[in-house]
């Protein structure tokens, strides 16, 4: 149950935030999404909370505040937090190589020319280090995103650690990555990957734990968040929503349902930090409100003060943005003014981002177009659910950015 306050209480219009109700009714109403969420928090306290249309279309239920959502890279935050978990007991250094903890990437090879059998490399020669794989400048690459020699390299090996939720393990899956050659040297260019996944499998190494163990303990049962999960609970699966994949038309179609057929209901042999986690609109929000809390949620500390200030800044070299760093877009938003730091992106330069937000915003979102944002210097946290894949089908995180920063009002 999410409890609401008055806006006015926390410094917010309530006619001013039900124009976010509108702007969820035009996405619904015009069949864009089947249903969706939104929920804004202030200072700690809920002032909006509302959906639209259906969590399954098919039976006519409605959204409700406790449905669960595949959540995709929101999961990967998570990650990266039981990862700085570890780092505060000392068990490794953001400098050192990957390859001490997972000797699989110890003979990395760089990509240079050509492709399959005539594909030209050489010794990487610069170690993968542990941050690099937190900021995504390992050099590594979706397979089913890079077009490139190396995307085609991952294919044919079968390197796909969301597609294999029950294939193997995430051992056998990281080892596999391991012997794909890398795009681009380590530390010298920003590309969205496999970085979080390879990240998953370094802590299961260093933790002497697998994954969803690491996550449970250090993460999700500390803040209460009882609905989070690589694989749903059976009991659990009538509170799943629907998931739907954008047509070229413009059409939605079905891809996975809301019932306990859902393919993220079975079993999971292969944990992907990456992108493998099921959660809810209030679940999510107390992992956001640890991150606003700076580590600690209602008595509840996860990471330290100074750890989650120093995993939330930017820590791309040269306080570099990710137009800078090779990647102007991604998903439906433009990255001028945005740099990444060891668990998601963070704001640098507001006025050069051209959006409503602050400095030092720290926010990230899923591929079914879920999103949310943490913004410590407003006390706002905002949350918005649906599914439909890909995330890039319209530009509802930069609008709703507009909606909710229009409502403060002191």
């Amino acid at each position: 149950m999410i409890n609401t306050v008055r806006p006015a209480r926390v410094g917010m219009s309530a006619e001013r935030l039900e124009r976010i109700g509108g702007w969820m009714d035009s996405y619904v109403d015009s069949g864009k999404l089947p249903g969706c969420m939104t929920l804004v928090a202030r200072h700690g306290q809920v002032a909006y909370l509302d959906s639209r249309g259906m969590a399954d279309e098919e039976a006519g239920r409605p959204i409700a505040p406790d449905d669960i959502f595949r959540i995709y890279s929101m999961s990967k935050p998570i990650v990266s937090a039981a990862a700085m978990a570890l780092y505060e007991e000392g068990l490794f250094q953001l400098d050192d190589p990957v390859a001490r903890y997972l000797p699989e990437f110890g003979d990395g090879q760089l990509w240079l020319d050509g492709e399959g059998a005539d594909m030209k490399t050489e010794p990487v020669g610069d170690a993968m280090q542990v941050w690099h794989l937190m900021t995504h400048t390992s050099g590594l690459v979706y397979g089913n995103r890079e077009d490139g020699a190396v995307g085609a390299a991952y294919r044919a090996a079968g390197v796909d650690f969301s597609g294999s939720r029950n294939v193997g393990t995430l051992e056998e899956m990281t080892k596999r990555l391991a012997a794909m050659p890398l795009r681009w040297r380590p530390g010298t260019r920003w590309e969205y990957s496999v970085s979080t996944d390879a990240l998953g499998r370094f802590i299961e190494a260093v933790a002497g734990a697998p994954l969803d163990e690491v996550l449970r303990t250090r993460i999700f049962e500390p803040l209460g968040m009882n609905d989070t999960y690589f694989q749903l609970p059976a009991e659990k699966a009538d509170r799943l929503t629907s998931l739907f994949t954008k047509q070229a038309d413009g059409s939605r179609t079905e891809t996975d349902p809301a019932s306990a057929e859902s393919s993220w209901v079975k079993p999971v042999t292969l944990f992907s930090g990456g992108g493998g986690l099921v959660s809810t609109a209030s679940d999510y929000l107390k992992f956001c409100e640890m991150l606003r809390g700076l580590g600690a949620y209602e008595g509840a500390r996860v990471l330290g003060r100074k750890t989650a200030e120093y995993m939330m800044r930017n820590h791309l070299p040269g306080n570099a943005d990710l137009t800078s760093m090779g990647q102007p877009v991604f998903s439906e938003t433009a990255y001028d003014g945005i740099g990444f730091s060891l668990a998601g992106s963070v704001v640098i330069d507001a006025a050069k981002a051209k959006a409503l937000c602050s400095e030092g915003e720290f926010a990230w979102g899923g591929v079914a177009s879920t999103g949310f944002w943490v913004d410590r210097a407003e006390g706002i946290v905002a949350i918005f659910m649906t599914q439909l894949m890909p995330s890039s089908s319209y530009p509802i995180r930069r609008e709703l950015r507009s909606l909710v920063y229009q409502a403060i009002t002191e």
